[in-house]
């Protein structure tokens, strides 16, 4: 089948990719170039924690990101056979903790997560004593006196992953139209700036660039990576806290990825200095060590949101459309391609 999908963002490759190792003809067509510099999926920290998010978010996220969970297993040993790359996944779990002054906070945040959580999934949030964080995370001995473990809960390196199926969509031989953006979509044609081009599928996976045909929005991120040689971390850490969740995440070599901000805007400009202030106390306020880390950038972006905040995955005049992933991308994203693939295998 000859299928052109607009849109190569963290959807769009995966979608193209498990399309293209089944044998089909795949066109992928996106405004930015194959790089993805641009793409919402490259300001994340790309953790899968179905858990975490459901103490805040719709039992539908906690469904769907458990299906992702189960997937990305799997699906990072296919990659690294059709790409050559190796990805870091990590499946070891991740920690919330809070200063005394806020344990409050973490006790609420224990409360609603353990209320939603479905019973056969108990055993994977575990209540820790300060000397049990201590055993997890010998870097934070002695700061916390009590937190929470999700255990189940995973992590991927996103900009391994972008390069990673930028080299498997390149040698399974998609067509990949880089800074060329989709003015319309029909059903089996997109247009571009060239014309129309004809499809067995259409496929619309353009996030934020889909506003003409979907009531999507963009909700600002803020994102800040780190090399902090002080500072050895095994899992994911949330630290709660009354106005936010500041989360910092491993990387290879002492590099962190660290964020919290979620705002209701569309601007695109740099990081404002009452986010950085916030963002950096909290930071040091975790481990003194990162005082002496490096800043190696900030990032800005928007994710795309729809009205409910839910995932949408369906038909939109005879176009297959994936939006409103939100700031779940690296957590639904799996599911959902699967859900489209379903879709379109099924369509009754």
């Amino acid at each position: 089948m000859r299928i052109g999908i607009a849109g190569a963002g963290l959807v769009g490759r995966l979608l193209a990719w498990r399309l293209a190792r089944a044998g089909h003809a795949v066109s992928l067509f996106d405004a930015d170039s194959k790089t993805g510099e641009q793409a919402a999926g490259t300001t994340a920290a790309a953790m899968i924690s179905p858990f975490a998010e459901l103490a805040v978010s719709e039992p539908e996220v906690f469904r769907l990101g458990m299906i992702s969970l189960a997937t990305y297993p799997q699906w990072m040993a296919d990659l690294e056979r059709d790409s050559g790359c190796s990805v870091m996944y990590r499946h070891n779990g991740s920690l919330a903790v809070a200063h005394a002054p806020d344990v409050s906070s973490l006790r609420h945040f224990q409360d609603l997560l353990l209320h939603r959580l479905p019973v056969e999934h108990a055993q994977a949030v575990q209540v820790l004593s300060g000397a049990e964080i201590d055993a997890y995370e010998p870097a934070l001995a002695g700061r916390f006196c009590q937190g929470v473990l999700l255990a189940e809960e995973a992590q991927v390196d996103n900009a391994e992953l972008f390069m990673a199926l930028q080299a498997a969509l390149t040698r399974l031989g998609v067509v990949w139209h880089e800074q060329t953006p989709v003015l319309s979509l029909q059903e089996q044609r997109l247009q571009t700036a060239a014309g129309w081009q004809t499809f067995d599928l259409v496929v619309d996976a353009r996030g934020v660039g889909a506003k003409e045909a979907i009531s999507v929005r963009g909700v600002r991120g803020e994102v800040l990576t780190v090399d902090a040689p002080e500072v050895t971390l095994q899992r994911p850490v949330r630290l709660m806290h009354p106005r936010y969740m500041l989360y910092v995440v491993p990387r290879a070599n002492h590099r962190f990825i660290i964020g919290a901000t979620e705002l209701e805007s569309e601007d695109k400009s740099s990081v404002t200095v009452r986010s950085a202030l916030e963002l950096l106390s909290a930071l040091y306020s975790l481990h003194s060590g990162f005082s002496e880390a490096n800043i190696v950038k900030w990032s800005v972006n928007l994710r795309p949101a729809l009205p409910d905040n839910l995932p949408f995955v369906g038909w939109k005049a005879g176009v297959l459309t994936i939006n409103g992933l939100y700031r779940h991308g690296y957590l639904l994203a799996p599911a959902c391609v699967l859900q489209a693939l379903s879709l379109w295998e099924n369509p009754s």
